[in-house]
């Protein structure tokens, strides 16, 4: 069964039921108008049903439902069905990839307000004011999959991608566990005191001082780049770029006050004090997930900057009392899919059991671990000088299909075509200035300029084809993966924990998803559930790789810790 969400105003919402062979929608639904207050009470015993709810935005409509202690269970995401559908090479010969662009085409733009101040969900204004045309849109995309050349594909491409949103809109509204007592501790250990915002605190001085003192400057600002190149360039150190791995390559007593004055700099200005005042909300982190925010359908976020959380302050997610972290990230994930999605059984031999790298050093392909890591991310990323072009050949030779795979997508992107993942979704093609570069450099008497900048153009856009069809892929598996998670962890929680936490109505005894990044999630759960949800992780990683790959035996191992600190789980 759909019910599709058509429209809502600021007082009513107006709801259309049909069945899942229905296509006449005009005719064959049932339109109900009700009450905006009724709303999650209809969801609520509607959800008894099992329906997949259908509407333009999960992140609009599933945060008050959230907010009212309702959960759902399946929905399809319009905008994130459309941006597929629209794009890729399965559905390039319907005519809904040929259609005229419409205001489905605008990009999502999320919230990027801390949690204290956001107005994501407000649902009057120019939402009360817009043609809805939700129904006739998921009338076309309906046609556009039966239409498309491998329906099977996208529909469990569309169902991961939408059930990636739901889990995305859960993770804001339960947040992450946060400490603010210990984040302080820990900002004041490598920092000093706490200080006015503007101010550097007192360690960033000392090493101001220690940076002015080494350099023979005491006017240097180390937050300037271009007046701090000017000053090394002034003590006769011929750098480029003030970026650390250039940096580290130069020997002077500036460099290791310089190097920790960055590191702790970022800190500071990342996940300092004015972060935590803006984004730790009653306890919890309340970042924006941007669910295919990434051209590969990878995560990003528009806030809060989740992808990214440094070390130095994960001490400070711990678990409510009576509670467990449960972390888990896959081993060498992206390679694991590319042996899957070449069939590569070759490859995916040297990983079964075991650390694919070391895998691949004991099948006498290479000699060391990290030679198996450069030439391997190599291959993955386009990397064809130094030690990575140096190892490549062994690879190719050793797994010959699934280098082949790489290598004929970046000849595809070269060429200025588009590729695809595992389950559908395409890469852009380059744009119109891509394409004049290439055409004026194939013209008779073209100069030897126009024809090298062609060669780098074409090489670089099929590196980025080469990376597309596994990272994309990767991002496949990892929204499988937590779809499997998060159906798995409703069904064990359905009896609820014996401790209550601060997650919100629908996550107060339960356990859930509270963090995603690429290959990594960690769950909060009652600790009662914490052995239980800790297998429930490892398989509902198998059953992801069963979704995409079938029976090719490729592994997906896990590192899978039960922790009252993310910090103790690596």
């Amino acid at each position: 069964m759909y019910i599709i969400v058509a429209r809502s105003s600021s007082t009513t919402v107006t709801i259309t039921e049909f069945g899942d062979d229905s296509l006449c929608f005009e005719s064959e639904g049932v339109v109900t108008t009700m009450a905006e207050a009724d709303f999650a009470a209809f969801v609520a015993e509607r959800e008894t049903e099992a329906p997949r709810w259908v509407w333009d935005d999960t992140a609009r409509w599933y945060a008050r439902l959230l907010d009212a202690g309702v959960r759902v269970q399946r929905c399809h995401d319009l905008r994130l069905c459309h941006s597929i559908l629209r794009h890729s090479e399965l559905t390039a010969a319907t005519s809904f990839a040929r259609a005229e662009p419409s205001r489905w085409d605008a990009p999502i733009v999320a919230d990027t307000v801390p949690p204290r101040h956001s107005t994501l969900f407000d649902l009057s204004g120019t939402e009360e004011q817009a043609v809805d045309d939700s129904l006739e849109e998921f009338g076309r995309q309906r046609a556009a999959l039966a239409e498309s050349a491998d329906s099977g594909r996208l529909r469990l491409l569309l169902a991961a991608e939408s059930v990636g949103a739901l889990t995305a809109a859960e993770m804001r509204r339960a947040g992450l566990p946060w400490r603010s007592d210990v984040h302080d501790e820990l900002l004041a250990e490598l920092l000093g005191p706490r200080v006015l915002h503007g101010t550097r605190p007192r360690r960033l001085e000392e090493l101001v001082a220690l940076i002015r003192g080494a350099l023979d400057d005491p006017r240097v600002n180390p937050d300037s780049q271009q007046d701090l190149l000017r000053s090394l360039t002034r003590t006769g150190l011929m750098v480029a770029s003030t970026r650390a791995w250039e940096l580290r390559e130069i020997e002077h007593p500036v460099i290791e006050p310089l190097l920790e004055y960055k590191k702790l700099s970022r800190l500071l200005s990342a996940n300092g004090w004015a972060w935590m005042d803006a984004w730790i909300v009653d306890g919890r982190f309340h970042p924006d997930y941007v669910p295919g925010g990434v051209v590969t359908g990878r995560w990003a976020t528009s806030g809060g900057g989740a992808l990214q959380l440094p070390k130095q302050v994960r001490a400070a997610v711990r678990p409510d009392p009576g509670w467990k972290l449960v972390v888990a990230d896959a081993a060498q994930l992206e390679p694991r899919v590319l042996a899957g999605m070449a069939a590569d059984t070759v490859m995916a031999a040297a990983g079964r059991g075991t650390d694919l790298y070391a895998g691949i050093v004991a099948s006498g392909v290479v000699e060391t671990r990290d030679h198996a890591k450069v030439a391997m991310l190599g291959a993955m990323y386009g990397a064809t000088t130094g030690e990575s072009g140096r190892l490549l050949p062994r690879l190719a030779r050793a797994y010959p299909r699934a280098i082949h795979l790489v290598e004929a997508a970046a000849r595809a992107g070269e060429r200025g075509e588009s590729v695809s993942t595992r389950l559908g979704r395409s890469s852009p093609r380059p744009g119109g200035r891509w394409q004049e570069v290439q055409s004026r450099a194939s013209q008779p008497g073209a100069s030897g300029s126009e024809e090298a900048k062609a060669r780098s153009q074409a090489r670089d856009w099929g590196r980025f084809t080469r990376n597309f069809v596994v990272q994309g892929s990767a991002a496949e598996w990892a929204l499988c993966w937590m779809g499997e998670l998060r159906k798995a962890l409703t069904a064990l929680g359905s009896t609820g924990g014996s401790a209550a936490n601060a997650s919100g109505p629908v996550f107060a005894r339960v356990p859930h998803l509270v963090f995603f990044l690429h290959d990594e999630v960690i769950v909060h759960t009652p600790t009662e559930f914490a052995d239980a949800v800790a297998e429930a992780v490892v398989e509902s990683a198998n059953a992801a790789g069963r979704l995409l790959f079938g029976e090719f035996p490729v592994d997906f191992p896990l590192g899978v810790a039960i922790v009252d600190s993310y910090a103790d789980a690596k």
